[in-house]
């Protein structure tokens, strides 16, 4: 059973050097890895700050957030 893995990002260069580069590195052998642009899935913010996430690029292991560089806020996506 894989282990889940939510790359959040908002379309910025930041955030799709860091998908290109991290995300796409995740062992899917280890996790189930769910890409969420929040530009066009807002929606999800608030499913991404109640994980603990403060901006993008961010990924969440496990329910974990780990802040890749930064890219924006959350609020500036509201």
């Amino acid at each position: 059973m894989s282990k889940k893995a939510i790359f959040y990002h908002a379309g910025c260069p930041v955030c799709v050097a860091a998908e290109a580069n991290l995300a796409q590195a995740i062992d899917t052998s280890r996790y189930e890895v769910e890409i969420v642009h929040l530009g066009s899935q807002s929606s999800r913010i608030s499913e991404a700050e109640s994980v603990g996430v403060k901006s993008v690029p961010a990924l969440v292991l496990e329910g974990v957030p780990f802040h890749i560089n930064f890219g924006a806020n959350l609020s500036d996506l509201k």
